[in-house]
């Protein structure tokens, strides 16, 4: 699963390390991942998200519901994986 968070639609850029020569290789700035389970009320079950920290910021302000709702929206939420109870 590519590191990609289904919240806020973080992924990973590239960019440079940079010697004390000055010289340049290329590098990736990974985020900042993790899988999660949430209990969502509203449809009464358990789902597994992969989300960056500033997603889970985003949920326990707004709420699950809410942030799966812009989440979707917005395009970065593919699939819901929801656990039985």
């Amino acid at each position: 699963m590519s590191r990609v968070c289904q919240i806020t639609g973080k992924k990973a850029i590239t960019g440079n390390n940079v010697s004390h020569s000055k010289r340049r290789t290329k590098r990736k700035f990974n985020v900042n991942v993790f899988n999660r389970k949430f209990f969502w009320p509203e449809q009464g079950v358990w789902v597994r998200l992969t989300v960056t920290a500033a997603g889970l910021r985003n949920i326990n302000k707004m709420g699950l519901d809410a942030a799966l709702k812009k989440a979707a929206e917005e395009g970065h939420l593919t699939e819901i994986r929801t656990l039985q109870p």
